[in-house]
């Protein structure tokens, strides 16, 4: 989210403002909330209404209303403050986990940061400051539909199922469970069909059948809606079928309001109503546009344009009253975040400094760094055995590099630990570490030895770790990423899902010394390692890891960590395999409708241990609309305790006159076992999701026979069992 004009509020004592207006009903907790909204709301004149409907709300002194900034992030921990906070994982990497309970977690750490900070502001009247609020626009549920995209990164991988799940984790550990104050507001984000390019998103028409809009695009934005219950929707910059998405009448009302019942608040994307005149050509003028967002449910700007709604209303194009009904909701998520209550009748107002950074918090961070790193390739050199290592050459652009490991919409920690500074704490003292940074991501460095000395320093090394990949500064938000000029990216994206073709013509240099390479590639999405592959002996994945990711590496290198982390995208053979970019159509896309072969799998990751899976237990035989339970026993064959990620997809007949998943991720447990140790796994399929969506964009259960596999990665790719079910009875609509 870009905005290039930022606005400054008014800071004013939050204590003054109230003790003036303590008498108005609509600082009265006891009253009715509904009751305490329309108090305010009348006491607002029309101007001072749409002020309010702009991200950066001015104080109105006379009622004590503070000043509030409604755009804030956490996308992986608290976002761009000025304080040092704890910083996770990438959320690609988060999302490579598979492990819900640890995300929730780290939304319950990510808003108990930001509410300290907050109180902090609240004590002190300086509540209009950016990045400072507890509104957070996260998460970002766009499903990560081509690798290309740069922004993928924030997302959860390409997969509908595994994007609900993660994000309602997030939702529920950032909002909190009071069951009337809200910890924080999550923001699910962007609504809808949005996930590049990133060089034309603001003047893009996304166009995709009814099939593909409701079986990929928006189950996720439906789970979080009617199930997590989430507080924020952010609708995108793109146009869906001619129509901008933050003026989308079927988006907004007809799906969002009237389908899913959704009473929360939504954001623009930054700048995207001024995008309605000035890019998409859809509106005449900003008044009109800015008329046409709000009619169709847009409630809050983030830009400037807003308070134009004045003459919109003297234009006739909107009415006072219309206001009124989308100020409402943006006055309900203050009021539940306790702005106007006494701070005793907050339960989460008690937070404070303490919190940040805690040990408790930094060593979560490092748990999911952990368990995010996945293990691609291992040519029984993995894990390394330190006594009888005398020497290593770490080697390559990211064996060092911090920023590299805070990737985008970042937090800054007080301490980050790359894998040079791990590797040296740890063995300084007992193995020499050479160390070189051989290239750059993308370029040759005018300082590096020649390739004849950096085979000499090889040839002396027991094992070579190539810590390469790229960073946020080539892949991410047009404007932030996309440094220019280099083959492979633009604007943010990647072109290429090749590995920088200088780091490779550096490993073919490393592979003549004749020693074990280990490749550590850092990135937000994948690389298709054609010649890596093939040459090293060792690939591990590691995502941008945030602040423990050089720890969590050398835990797994060494095996004082057993890697478990799964492929939460597709790795493709090549990026010729991939269909167009702007290609909406998600046939031949992702594991559920790529049909030719691929690298790594979705759902794919290699352990120092061995699992075996029993037969599926189930019935038989269902009716539709009912529940089927399904279990298997899972058992620790190998020789090392570790995780083991137990996946279900379900798998129905292919009809080549009806569009069909190949197979569809239903289920997914994290589940830890100690050598020997057996654990049965059950899950619930529900009739969603055994259901198929039909041409129309009907979810329907209908009767007839599916297969069910359990496993340790996809059907026919991994350790697991097949089960039949036969679905009896009448067409089930489930939406």
């Amino acid at each position: 989210m870009k905005l290039n004009k930022i606005l400054v509020c008014v800071l004013l004592p939050l204590s003054g403002l109230m003790a003036q207006t303590t008498d108005y009903p609509f600082r009265n907790p006891d009253l009715p909330l509904e009751e305490r909204i329309e108090d305010l709301l009348s006491r607002l004149t029309l101007e001072e209404k749409v002020q309010m409907m702009k991200h950066e709300s001015p104080a109105i002194p006379r009622l004590g209303v503070p000043a509030y900034n409604w755009w804030n992030e956490a996308l992986h921990g608290v976002a761009r403050t000025k304080e040092r906070v704890t910083v996770f994982p990438q959320a690609i990497g988060m999302a490579a986990t598979f492990d819900t309970e640890a995300l929730q977690k780290m939304g319950e750490i990510t808003s108990s940061e930001g509410r300290a900070l907050f109180n902090e502001d609240l004590k002190a009247g300086k509540t209009g400051e950016i990045y400072r609020g507890l509104t957070y626009w996260t998460p970002n549920i766009n499903i990560f539909r081509d690798p290309r995209w740069g922004r993928g990164q924030e997302t959860y991988g390409e997969d509908p199922y595994l994007t609900s799940k993660m994000g309602t984790a997030i939702v529920r550990g950032l909002e909190g469970d009071d069951p009337f104050y809200l910890k924080a507001t999550a923001c699910a984000k962007h609504y809808a069909v949005h996930s590049g390019p990133e060089g034309n998103r603001h003047v893009f028409d996304a166009h995709v059948s009814a099939y593909d809009l409701w079986d990929t695009y928006l189950p996720a934005f439906r789970e979080l809606v009617v199930k997590a219950k989430v507080h924020g929707v952010m609708c995108a910059y793109n146009r869906l079928d001619g129509q901008p998405c933050c003026g989308n009448n079927e988006l907004l009302q007809d799906i969002l309001r009237n389908q899913w019942k959704f009473e929360g608040y939504v954001t623009s994307d930054c700048g995207a109503v001024y995008d309605f005149a000035h890019y998409h050509k859809t509106h005449v003028d900003d008044t009109e546009a800015v008329a046409s967002a709000l009619l169709n449910g847009t409630d809050l700007e983030c830009g400037n344009l807003y308070p134009r709604l004045l003459q919109a209303v003297e234009k006739g194009l909107i009415s006072e009253k219309e206001i009124n009904v989308s100020l409402k909701r943006l006055l309900e998520i203050q009021f539940r975040l306790g702005f106007y209550d006494p701070q005793e009748r907050v339960p989460y107002s008690h937070i404070g400094r303490e919190v940040i950074e805690c040990d408790a918090h930094k060593q979560h961070a490092y748990r999911m760094a952990q368990e995010s790193m996945v293990l691609l390739k291992n040519e029984k050199i993995l894990p390394l055995d330190a006594s009888k290592i005398k020497r290593i050459l770490l080697i390559g652009p990211n064996m060092n590099n911090e920023q590299t490991l805070l990737a985008n919409y970042f937090g800054v920690p007080s301490e980050i630990i790359t894998p040079y500074k791990s590797l040296a704490k740890r063995y300084g003292n007992q193995i020499t570490i050479d160390t070189l940074t051989g290239v750059d991501i993308v370029r040759p460095l005018a300082w590096a030895p020649s390739a004849k000395e950096i085979i000499q320093r090889a040839k002396k090394a027991d094992v070579i770790l190539f810590i390469g990949g790229i960073s946020a500064d080539y892949e991410g938000e047009a404007g932030d990423a996309g440094a220019g000029g280099y083959a492979g990216f633009a604007s943010g994206d990647r072109t290429s899902t090749e590995l920088p073709s200088v780091q490779t013509e550096l490993l073919k240099e490393l592979k003549k010394s004749g020693k074990p390479i280990v490749l550590v590639n850092m990135s937000g999405s994948i690389m298709n390692f054609s010649w890596e592959s093939r040459n090293v002996d060792a690939i591990l994945q590691a995502w941008y890891g945030g602040q423990s990711a050089g720890d969590a590496i050398m835990d797994v290198l060494f095996g004082a960590y057993n890697p478990a982390g799964r492929m939460p995208v597709t790795t493709y053979m090549n990026t010729e395999d991939l269909p167009p970019f702007e290609d909406y159509s998600m046939a031949n896309r992702t594991y559920r409708y790529y049909k030719g072969d691929v690298r790594y799998p979705f759902g794919y990751g290699l352990s120092y241990t061995t699992f075996q899976y029993t037969e599926p237990e189930n019935v038989s035989v269902i009716q539709t609309g009912e529940n089927l339970q399904i279990s298997t026993t899972v058992t620790n064959t190998g020789k090392r305790s570790g995780d083991e990620v137990v996946q279900l997809y379900v798998i129905h007949p292919q009809n080549p006159n009806v569009r069909t998943p190949i197979c569809s991720l239903k289920g997914f447990q994290r589940i830890h076992l100690d050598k020997g140790e057996s654990r049965k796994v059950s899950f619930t399929l529900t009739p969603e999701e055994l259901g198929l969506v039909d041409q129309e964009g009907n979810l329907v259960e209908k009767a007839g026979k599916i297969d069910l596999y359990i496993g340790g990665g996809q059907p026919y790719k991994s350790e697991g069992d097949f089960s039949s079910v036969v679905i009896q009875g009448d067409n089930y609509t489930i939406y």
